[in-house]
This record gives C-alpha cells, sequence and structure tokens, in this order.
C-alpha cells in the first residue's frame, strides 16, 4: 500500500516505470526475494500472469516481444528460477526478440557470501544478453530501467536482465520517472539507396529474403508492393513466415529446414540477394553452404538493424544498416530506371505445386491433411504457436501465413515453447483464435502452463503429435547409428485424459477424418482444450520414413 509521504519504495518506482515503458503484461513465478514488486502490483493495471515455472515464464515475455516489438517483461526468483528462465533468454538472444527479466537478489549484505540461492548473474547471463546488470541504488531504478528498455528494443533487439536485490527493493526514496523509452529506427542513406537500385535495376534474376526482428505489419505490406511492383520472388527464413503473405503472387517459400528444392536453384541461380531484416545464420544458409564466407559467390546485399551484424559472417556488396521498417518505407521511394526480369511468378508456381497437397505418409492420421485443414478453415487472423520437433516441417511446408506476426515459434529451435507462446498470444489477443501444436516430448517440456491457461480461462486449441518418441533425434540416430535405438523413446501420458485433469477439455484423434469434427469440438468448449494425434513413428518428415533413412544408411554404410 502506497505511503502518503510522497516517498515511494524503490518496487513501487519500478512498477511504475514499467508502466511509463508502456508494459500491459508481466509474467512471472512469485519468489520471496522479489515481495515488495509483488505487492506493488496489487495497485497497478498491468496484467500479471502467474505461470507454473520459470521457463514459461520467460518465453510468454519473449512471444510478446516477438510479436510487438516492445520488449516483453517477467519476474523470477534468484537461483534456481533464475537458471529455469535462462532457456527464454538464450531464445530471446537467437530470436532477436527485446525482453527484460528481473530477477530477485539475495540482500545486498549477504553477497559473496553464497548466501542462500544467490548467484552472480553477470556471470551466469553475460553471454546470452545484451547487458546483465544489478540495481544497487534505489535511486538510480528509473535510470537503469530506461536503459533496459532501450537496450532490450533498440538496434539488433534482445534480452536484458536486471537484477533487484530484495533489500534495496524496500527502501524508500523520492525519485523522478524517466521518460517513456522510444523505438530508434535507423534508416538508409540516399548514397545506400541509389547503389541498391543500380543492383538491383541491374540484375536479371535477383531474390527477396526476409527475416530478423524490427519489423512491422506497414513494412510488410510495404514490402509486399514493392515485389509486386517489379515481380520480385520473395522467400522468408526459418520461422520467420508470417513476415510476408504467403497467398502473395511473389512468394517464393520458406528457406529452413527441408525448403522446396527448387527455391534452393533459384537462390544459387540469382544474380543478386537481398537479405532483409534477419542474420543469414546456419538453418538458412543450409548450413553455411549455400553462399561462400567470406565473400558470397553471388552479388549479395545485407540489410540490417544491428551495425555488429553487417560483415560479421558474409561480407556483402552493399551493407545497409537500417531497420526493416525504415528500409520498407524508403522503397516506397525508390524508382529503378531499369526493372529487373522480375520471376515472382514462376517462384509463386512453384511454391504452390510444393504445399499444395499433403504427401503420403503411414499411419491412420496424415498430419500433412491436418495441416492443408488447418489452412483452409482457420480464419484470417489466427495465430500459430508451436516449439521444435520434426512435426514443424508439416507446419512449415502446408500451412500459408497471410497476415504479419500470425506465427510464433523460436527460430533458436527450442523445444517446450509452443504453450508457453499460445498462454501469451491468448492474453494479448483474447478475441483471435490460437492454435498451438506441439510434438509429444515438446509439449511435456512445458506442458505444465496448460494450468495456466485454465486458470486465466484462456481458451486456445493445442494439438499435440503423439509418436512415441523424441522424433528429431530419432532421425539423426537412424542417419548416424542405423537400427541402434538408444534414448529417443518416449512413453507417453493419455493426453486427452491430462488436459480433463487440469478442467479443459480433451479429445484423441484416430483416424485423419475425425481431425476436423473432433478440432471444432474443441474450439466450441469454450475451454483450453488438447486434440491428440495419433502419428504413426515412421511417419517422420513429409518427404520420407524412419524406414527408407535406415536402409539407406546401412546401404550407405555396407559399400
Amino acid at each position: 500500500m502506497r505511503a502518503k509521504d510522497n516517498l515511494r519504495s524503490a518496487a513501487e518506482v519500478l512498477v511504475d516505470q514499467l508502466r511509463i515503458h508502456g508494459v500491459q503484461h508481466v509474467f512471472c513465478v512469485p519468489g520471496e526475494s522479489y515481495l515488495a514488486v509483488l505487492d506493488a502490483f496489487h495497485d497497478s493495471d498491468i496484467a500479471v500472469t502467474v505461470c507454473r515455472q520459470e521457463a514459461g515464464a520467460a518465453m510468454m515475455a519473449e512471444a510478446i516481444g516477438k510479436v510487438t516489438g516492445r520488449p516483453g517483461v517477467c519476474f523470477v526468483t534468484r537461483g534456481p528460477g533464475a537458471t529455469n528462465a535462462s532457456h527464454g533468454i538464450h531464445i530471446a538472444q537467437q530470436d532477436s526478440s527485446p525482453l527484460v527479466m528481473f530477477v530477485g537478489q539475495v540482500a545486498r549484505d549477504m553477497r559473496e557470501r553464497e548466501a542462500f540461492q544467490e548467484v552472480d548473474y553477470r556471470a551466469v547471463f553475460g553471454a546470452m544478453t545484451k547487458w546483465t546488470t544489478e540495481i544497487d541504488d534505489p535511486a538510480r531504478v528509473p535510470e537503469i530501467v530506461s536503459r533496459a528498455f532501450y537496450t532490450a528494443a533498440n538496434g539488433r533487439p534482445g534480452p536484458v536482465v536486471v537484477a533487484i536485490p530484495e533489500d534495496m527493493l524496500v527502501e524508500r526514496i523520492a525519485v523522478a520517472d524517466a521518460p517513456p523509452y522510444a523505438p530508434v529506427e535507423t534508416s538508409p542513406g540516399p548514397a545506400e539507396m541509389a547503389k541498391f537500385a543500380e543492383l538491383l535495376g541491374g540484375a536479371r534474376s535477383p531474390i527477396l529474403l526476409l527475416g530478423g526482428s524490427r519489423w512491422s505489419e506497414v513494412a510488410s505490406d510495404r514490402v509486399g508492393r514493392f515485389a509486386a511492383k517489379y515481380a520480385l520472388p520473395v522467400a522468408t527464413t526459418f520461422r520467420r513466415g508470417s513476415l510476408f503473405d504467403q497467398t502473395h503472387p511473389c512468394y517464393a517459400g520458406d528457406l529452413g529446414i527441408g525448403p522446396n528444392p527448387k527455391l534452393l536453384e533459384r537462390i544459387k541461380a540469382s544474380d543478386l540477394v537481398v537479405m532483409v531484416g534477419g542474420r543469414l545464420g546456419e538453418l538458412p544458409s543450409q548450413g553455411y553452404t549455400l553462399f561462400d564466407i567470406p565473400r558470397p559467390q553471388v552479388p549479395f546485399v545485407h540489410v540490417h538493424a544491428g551495425a555488429e551484424e553487417l560483415g560479421r559472417v558474409y561480407s556483402p556488396q552493399l551493407a545497409i544498416h537500417a531497420t526493416p521498417t525504415a528500409f520498407a518505407a524508403a522503397l516506397e521511394e525508390l524508382r529503378l530506371t531499369r526493372a529487373p526480369c522480375g520471376g515472382g511468378k514462376a517462384a509463386h508456381a512453384d511454391y504452390l505445386q510444393w504445399t499444395d497437397k499433403a504427401t503420403e505418409q503411414p499411419g491412420g492420421v496424415n498430419f500433412g491433411a491436418v495441416m492443408v485443414w488447418l489452412r483452409e478453415n482457420l480464419p484470417a487472423d489466427a495465430i500459430l504457436c508451436n516449439g521444435a520437433g520434426n512435426y514443424a516441417a508439416w507446419i512449415h511446408r502446408f500451412f500459408r501465413f497471410r497476415r504479419f506476426a500470425h506465427h510464433v515459434a523460436p527460430a533458436s529451435g527450442s523445444m517446450g515453447y509452443g504453450v508457453p507462446a499460445a498462454v501469451a498470444m491468448k492474453r494479448l489477443y483474447p478475441e483471435r483464435q490460437v492454435v498451438c501444436l506441439a510434438g509429444d516430448g515438446d509439449f511435456l517440456m512445458n506442458g505444465q502452463e496448460f494450468a495456466t491457461a485454465v486458470q486465466y480461462d484462456l481458451p486456445f486449441t493445442i494439438v499435440i503429435v503423439d509418436n512415441g518418441m523424441y522424433g528429431t533425434i530419432r532421425m539423426h540416430q537412424e542417419r548416424e547409428y542405423p537400427g541402434r535405438i538408444s534414448a529417443t523413446q518416449l512413453r507417453n501420458p493419455d493426453f486427452a485424459a491430462y488436459a480433463r485433469a487440469f478442467g479443459g477439455f480433451g479429445v484423441s484423434v484416430e483416424r485423419t477424418d475425425d481431425f476436423p469434427t473432433a478440432f471444432k469440438e474443441a474450439v466450441a468448449s469454450g475451454k483450453p482444450a488438447i486434440v491428440r494425434l495419433a502419428i504413426d513413428g515412421e511417419a517422420i518428415t513429409p518427404m520420407t520414413t524412419l524406414s527408407k533413412i535406415r536402409a539407406k544408411a546401412l546401404a550407405e554404410k555396407g559399400s
């Protein structure tokens, strides 16, 4: 409760700064190390979501940052709470998502004695954050929180960790609030855009690759108009499919794991590759084999918000230090004296041919057919969330994202992400349909957050792809050690009963034809729901089976 002496506790000052910086949602697991902050939230209009484990809380905050471009915020307690949350910190780092995590710390007079649950946060998080700090002086709370938001959101976005000693939080002070942070848009210069126009005008078979963060719906639409004007093929990188309308007549496909071979051929044959927003990391670069390092074998233009990323791996013919939003705005003013040959129509035709119909797979449920049904029946503004696993290959291949930020998934390939992300999206957009897609092993890493969905009455649907194994690792196992199955088999619970035990809706599907009815029943229940799909373990990718992978590996080893 706030006092009447015009003084505030440091915890009250901190919560006031969050409100000033536009924070509407905070995710946490409570801890005695920041009780004063929990008390300050009692009188705040910020929505606090109490989670079941700190990894879930950090992932929820990261999902908010990924979708909105504004730092997501979570609070966790010291020691094991903080180390649990490191999962979400690493996702924010690799996905370039703005995140600020506040961690309770031992009292200042107990530090460096290995007090109860004491951790040196600078040492633990320093290598995977943009900045890790600790607030020793309560008078500096506005300053440091402001810096945390600016640091997390600008340049190449990423995570910031702020430790808050429990004794510091209760000190009462008179201190001025900081002004709201503002995103800093770095714009391309006239010389860079003139050079870009020259390169693009002289190209006969260019292609645009979109990735990374710092995008907006307006920027996505602007790139779409520019691509249509010059018939430019546009591909999106791994887990960035919703940066571009996949029904656009110039969309060329997903450059991630298992891409369309024709897309790879098109990129290799290109005479100008333009990477906007992304880093062109291991997965879109196909294990750093698609382009020569350091100088790509084709003319390469790299547009990125972080100057430190330009030339870090690939030496571009033209480096443009700009955010995607600012670059997209500049495209609208760009005039080419000579239009490129385009190729967007042919690229989109290749994409449609690759993704139109589900491939055959063994077992009673064809997950490709399920994804095609979802593609054709979900509302245009539906949000899909998923974690990691081979099941995601069917999402990337057969679903078509039509609007900006409608796919929330970890580019870092982190398992256990889908359920926390779906909770965050339903908190942020309660009026929209949210669907979480998860593998069985993937779901069980953070499936306890289903209880969070029930507690807050968040009716989204989880589709669990249950094949009784860690499928991705089993696939690699069969390639490297064919027939020698070790540590990849799973014995799963009854997922439908699991949902009902928490107070949600649960149903199991054994045949493809039964999925539409089951899904509709799940949505109609008005509850958090699980639709479990019985998937044959042989169906390991849309293109092959475990038996075929094993047979090929044995043949190669025998030759």
